[in-house]
């Protein structure tokens, strides 16, 4: 019997450590079991709640060169961790004379089997689910502590080990500097070529753009105000601009935008 192996990790606590123990398990079942491994599908850094994983859905296709029997997975819900999928794909496989098998979760053939199943796919969606509410629920405690979310951080701050915005010294004052210089009429144009020349980086240590310069310019975190999804608090977050300037640069925007719709 031929077979190939499907391991995935989704998240910054797994690895290629949570590939290699995954991959361990189904090589000692499979040389139990008289199954030749013929090949690996692995997806890392993918969500088993999609079915948007590229080695997945290769591995989807290549079944109907009837090139192996079976797909082994470590646990079920490596292959899937939500019920519609699992049951598509799993019978798009059978059509095309292939089984999933999992490693460590000893499933009988009988109408038992099938019970079993069902309620291990059922746990991993419930799981999954309980997982996202409880991430949420987090976030949600989070913003009304003017908590950092993860994202972008906006240039002239920096985070601190509780999660809060703090004003970084040797940035912010380059970002009160290109309010001024947008109010006094410097183009985004110049403000960029001045902060690239300065050193001055994106989060993601990449070059200011025209596009860094908008989004800079009509940040409210820099009149103090944090934002969260729905929340919205006034003085979550300490200012590097002064609010009179922050609403002349928007006064400036908001004409410039209308100028170019008429």
């Amino acid at each position: 019997m031929r077979g190939v192996n499907y391991a995935r990790f989704s998240s910054d606590n797994q690895s290629e450590n949570s590939i290699e123990g995954q991959l361990r398990e189904c090589k000692e079942f499979a040389e139990k079991n008289g199954i030749t491994i013929v090949g690996n599908y692995i997806d890392r850094a993918y969500s088993a709640k999609t079915d948007a994983r590229p080695q997945f859905q290769k591995m989807i296709k290549d079944s109907a060169g009837r090139l192996f029997d079976v797909v082994l997975v470590w646990k079920l819900d490596r292959f899937a961790r939500n019920r519609y999928d699992s049951a598509h794909y799993k019978s798009v496989l059978r059509k095309n004379g292939v089984k999933v098998v999992s490693a460590t979760e000893p499933i009988s053939e009988d109408s038992t089997g099938i019970l079993l199943e069902s309620l291990l796919e059922g746990y991993a969606e419930f799981f999954s689910a309980e997982l996202s509410e409880k991430v949420k629920r987090g976030m949600n405690e989070n913003a009304l502590k003017c908590k950092w979310n993860g994202g972008g951080i906006p240039i002239g701050y920096y985070i601190d080990d509780d999660l809060h915005y703090q004003i970084d010294p040797t940035t912010s004052p380059f970002v009160l500097e290109a309010f001024k210089r947008y109010a006094d009429g410097r183009k985004f144009t110049e403000i960029a070529k001045w902060l690239n020349d300065s050193g001055v980086q994106s989060y993601r240590k990449l070059p200011i753009s025209i596009d860094t310069i908008n989004r800079m310019l009509k940040n409210r975190s820099y009149v103090g105000d944090y934002h969260y999804d729905r929340h919205v608090i006034p003085g979550g977050v300490p200012a590097i601009v002064p609010p009179d300037l922050f609403e002349q640069v928007q006064e400036m925007l908001a004409k410039i935008q209308l100028a170019s719709l008429g």
